[in-house]
């Protein structure tokens, strides 16, 4: 990238001055004797002086531990770093730790019910009651709990119980089809699943208890199935909740640090999700450093994401718990009557941060909708946005419509440390199409195809230094070669993430997309695999390829075209295209619906059988085939002539990926 883009935004003084992250930097120089000039000196310590950032983090967040930890690290091998060994904690203890019962927790809205609030004493109540009636039928530390629950207080509720018990959380969204829930939660073996009746999305109702049915009898594991009557209005199912009382029901289980808090899943292109498993610990320290320094979440705060229970930003979400403000949750179509639901719901709750997709910008950009009109958008002090590159003209946006003093925080993640590694910082400058700066603790480089760090170059994505957040394991990886195989293959030691990055001089950074073929739909990411997995059950389709392809006009959120190979004598006509159509919308998720379903002879792939997915996405971006594929390594090179004619077809507009 040559040259400065333009500054859209710069923290004033004052903002600069009640910023958490001031306040720590002023910490570290009385507390440590450590002087930082600026936010880039502060990142250099925390990445080269591990064990000095993660135990100040400890110190100035005053974290409580149970037994002490031997060190902070007691190994700093990739994977398996040991953090704070020996150490005992609560993840929940500290959300509840010095809440004001009277003060307001959650805000929540949906297309069921009006927008309403709970208090700290409420939420504190629901986790009690949950928490005793999952332990009436015999959860204890270490078992999992599977959610098959929307965004809605009883779930953070529900999450909370699990974790002040030490049992391991679980969810997938409601609109997840039975069987990629089932590909995920029988991974687990769940002892108890809690299931919704049902729910309302776009003004239609969806009635889910066949679907808790289908899922409850593939899980063997189960010992019972919880029923939350949402759409009914029933609420939990008589007889579950235990008595929280006024709150003194609730207990805290100090846990070892790497003790299992969640499992969230990311697909690869092969095989089932992958079930990471992160650590109370590990997930307490991130969250506390994301919450306080990078997202600068304060008293009175109000933090929004559009999200489901099924992306990590729903875990990431409940983590601003640990700050003094209070979250919003919705559960809806966020197009639904139009564009505008979320934004009228930022006026009515006084939303201070409001986060969503870089899709759902590009929609209302589209839309041209009219952020000020008709609604009170002052309290709203910033806007966040994740799950895939926002483009310039995004930023853009986004300042013509709310104003020069709004923050934009532009993040960059992912499901395995359940973080922003790279992201928005408060005392730091808005550049047009940049995210700020890489986060405290998070070594990030971007690697050349020699895996040397490179700056002003696009390259691979890489951690070279461990984050407390990595995951424990995956869950029935028992030789933790699947893990290693998932981030290490590359490069030996060192954590290749599967984005492309381009760091500047300047400390800023640039995401160019997924460097691997994982789909990403509005910030949900999913694997290839389970896209066929649903394909293939249609009786015509031998085969089938799919890609996610950015750049292409008139797609916001990139083209995604299905190619299936038929059987002899049968033709891809409008009724085939509507069955496949249905069955990825009913076993994947609406999300992941194809733009297009064309069909071909043959899939390309090499001579071990593997599917030339990435080759062929580079092909349609615009990338020479000769470029991405060597003929010679494939068992049938002429399958690429079709993606070759296609992408000559193609707008000349079309990036390449």
């Amino acid at each position: 990238m040559s040259g400065e883009p333009e500054i859209l935004w710069t923290p004033t003084p004052e903002r600069v001055r009640r910023a958490t992250i001031t306040r720590y930097a002023d910490w570290l120089a009385n507390a440590r004797a450590l002087s930082v000039d600026d936010y880039h000196a502060l990142w250099r310590w925390s990445v080269e002086d591990l064990e000095g950032f993660w135990s100040s983090l400890a110190e100035f967040f005053q974290v409580r531990f149970d037994s002490p930890a031997r060190a902070v690290l007691g190994s700093e091998e990739m994977p398996g770093a040991q953090w704070f060994p020996g150490s005992c904690l609560s993840y929940a203890e500290h959300v509840f730790r010095d809440k004001d019962d009277e003060a307001i927790a959650l805000h929540f809205a949906s297309e069921l019910r009006p927008t309403a609030t709970w208090s700290w004493g409420r939420l504190r109540d629901e986790t009690a009651a949950i928490a005793s009636g999952l332990r009436a039928l015999g959860v204890e530390p270490g078992d999992r709990v599977a959610a098959y629950l929307p965004n809605i207080p009883e779930t953070v509720a529900a999450f909370l119980a699990c974790a002040s018990i030490g049992a391991v959380w679980s969810s997938a969204a409601p609109e997840f089809g039975a069987r990629s829930v089932i590909d995920r939660f029988a991974q687990i073996e769940p002892k108890v699943m809690l299931g919704i009746d049902g729910y309302r999305y776009g003004g239609k109702d969806f009635d889910r208890r066949e679907t808790v049915s289908q899922i409850a009898s593939e899980i063997p594991s189960l010992a019972r199935v919880v029923s939350l009557g949402y759409l009914n209005g029933e609420g939990w199912e008589d007889g579950f909740l235990g008595h929280g009382g006024d709150g003194g029901g609730l207990e805290f289980k100090t846990l070892p640090f790497d003790h299992p808090l969640w499992v969230l899943y990311s697909s690869g292109t092969t095989g089932l999700p992958k079930p990471i498993v992160h650590g109370q610990g590990g997930i307490l320290f991130e969250h506390l450093k994301q919450a306080h320094l990078h997202m600068d979440a304060q008293p009175g705060d109000r933090i929004f994401w559009f999200t489901t229970t099924g992306w990590m930003m729903w875990n990431f979400l409940v983590g601003m718990l640990l700050s003094e403000a209070s979250i919003v949750l919705f559960d809806g179509n966020p197009g639904y009557p139009n564009l505008g639901v979320l934004w009228d719901l930022a006026a009515e709750t006084g939303m201070t941060c409001f986060g969503t997709s870089a899709a759902f910008i590009a929609s209302c950009m589209k839309d041209e909708l009219r952020l000020s009109s008709g609604r009170d958008l002052s309290g709203l002090r910033n806007v966040a946005s994740t799950g895939s590159p926002l483009s310039p003209e995004g930023f853009r946006w986004v300042y013509d419509q709310l104003g020069s003093d709004t923050w934009l925080v532009s993040m960059s993640g992912g499901t395995d440390l359940c973080t922003a590694f790279v992201g928005g910082v408060p005392t730091l400058p808005v550049h047009l199409g940049e995210l700020q700066a890489r986060g405290l603790g998070a070594s990030v480089e971007a690697y050349d195809a020699n895996g040397s760090p490179v700056t002003d170059e696009v390259g691979e994505l890489v951690i070279t230094r461990p984050m407390p957040s990595m995951p424990v394991f995956f869950w029935g990886d028992e030789d933790g070669e699947r893990y290693l195989e998932s981030y290490f293959s590359m490069y030996p030691g060192v954590w290749r993430h599967g984005d492309w990055i381009e760091i500047t001089s300047r400390g800023t950074a640039v995401i160019y997309g997924r460097s691997d073929s994982t789909i990403n739909r509005g910030g949900v990411r999913m694997g290839t695999s389970e896209i066929y997995r649903a394909v293939m059950a249609v009786d015509e389709v031998v085969d089938a390829l799919v890609v996610d392809v950015p750049g292409r006009p008139g797609y916001d959120q990139g083209w995604m075209p299905l190619f299936v190979v038929l059987r002899e004598a049968t033709s891809l006509d409008d009724e085939l295209v509507a069955q496949i159509r249905r069955r990825v919308r009913e076993d994947c998720s609406p999300r992941h619906v194809p733009d297009e379903v064309r069909q071909i002879a043959e899939v390309p792939r090499t001579l071990s059988g593997k599917v030339l997915e990435v080759p062929v996405k580079r092909i349609l971006g615009g990338a020479r085939a000769e470029e991405v594929a060597s003929r010679e390594s494939l068992a049938n090179p002429e399958a690429l002539d079709a993606f070759v004619a296609l992408a000559a077809e193609a707008p000349a507009s079309v990036k390449s990926s």
